[in-house]
Order: structure tokens, then sequence, then C-alpha cells
């Protein structure tokens, strides 16, 4: 998460008004406004080749791929995220055109300064998504994913994918080889 903006807490809708006119986009959490920091060529590459290899994959179906600038509604966290990519095949989401609010997946590509945030307090805000079936996290620096799945009963298992192997994405009837997904994605070192 970026540093906190220098504002009184919002309401949501105090939030959407205000942020209407902002260039630089923010993260709306419980009240808190925060400033969403720039990402590495490895971030960004990765993000990428997700998004074209899941566009690809659902052209011709009701369902619609977003990245980074898509806002994405989590009423029960009281939060309005930008997932780095995500899926909706909600008719209620093709109905409006600037926030989303019914994924069945979404991706976060980690980086050092968010790793812990994406995969503590995001994740169970996202997790309050009465739809969301599948939750990645794409790590650039170890090149290994992990992937959260919602079971039938409700729970959430992680499915770890190594360095090399094809990943999985059940939620949208994705292969993503590991060649596809690192395409172009700089070794980052240390």
């Amino acid at each position: 998460m970026g540093q906190a903006a220098a504002l009184h807490r919002m309401t949501a809708e105090e939030f959407l008004a205000w942020d209407e006119h902002e260039t630089i986009r923010r993260e709306f959490v419980r009240g808190e406004v925060f400033a969403m920091a720039g990402a590495e060529e490895a971030h960004v590459t990765a993000t990428g080749n997700i998004y074209t290899a899941l566009r690809a994959h659902l052209k011709g179906t009701p369902c619609r791929t977003f990245m980074v600038d898509m806002k994405l509604r989590v009423e029960a966290a009281d939060c309005f995220f930008y997932p780095d990519v995500f899926v909706t095949c909600s008719e209620l989401d093709r109905a409006e055109p600037k926030i989303k609010r019914d994924p069945l997946l979404v991706v976060e590509v980690l980086s050092p300064s968010t790793a812990g945030y994406d995969r503590g307090a995001k994740f169970a805000d996202y997790r309050l998504l009465p739809n969301l079936r599948e939750f990645l996290l794409v790590d650039p620096a170890s090149r290994r994913c992990d992937l959260y799945r919602r079971g039938d009963d409700g729970l959430w298992v992680l499915h770890p994918f190594e360095r090399g192997q094809t990943l999985q994405l059940r939620s949208v009837g994705l292969e993503l080889p590991a060649a596809t997904l690192w395409e172009d994605v700089p070794e980052i070192s240390g």
C-alpha cells in the first residue's frame, strides 16, 4: 500500500466525488486514502503478461479482464482497490463503467513494499467478496506464485506454483505456462 494522503477521514461517497477529479490513483480503506506508488519493470511486465493471456483467453465470453486503473469496490470492507489484474463475468459489472464489484479472480503482483499488505490485510478484505473464487499472488523476485482458491465449503486453500510450473486458474479455465507468465520479465537480483 502507498503512503497515507494528508486528508481527513472520508466516507466512500466523499472519496468517489473527490477522486473523480484526481490524476493520481489512490486506494480507499475504511475512510483513509492511500496514494499508489509506481512500479518497477518486472512488476509491470508480469502484470501485462497476465492481463494479455486472460484477455485473449476470455475473448468472446461475457467475462472482462481489467488491470491497474479499474476500481474494485469491496463493500463489506468499505474499500476501493486497484488490483493489478482482475476478471469479472458479472452482468452488473458490465453495466457499470467506472467501478466493478463482483470479480471471480483477483491478481496482485508483489513488490517488496506491498507484499506483506497484499498477503495479509488486503487478502482479508478481498475474501469478503462473495463470488471471488481465486486470489493469485505473483512474485517476480522468486518467480513463484501463491494461488488461493475458495472451496465449495468456503475455505481458502493455498495452491503454490514453483518456478517453471504451469499456473492453473480454474476460475477462468486457463492454464498459464511459466514461459508466458515470465516472458520479458527481467530477473530481480538480491
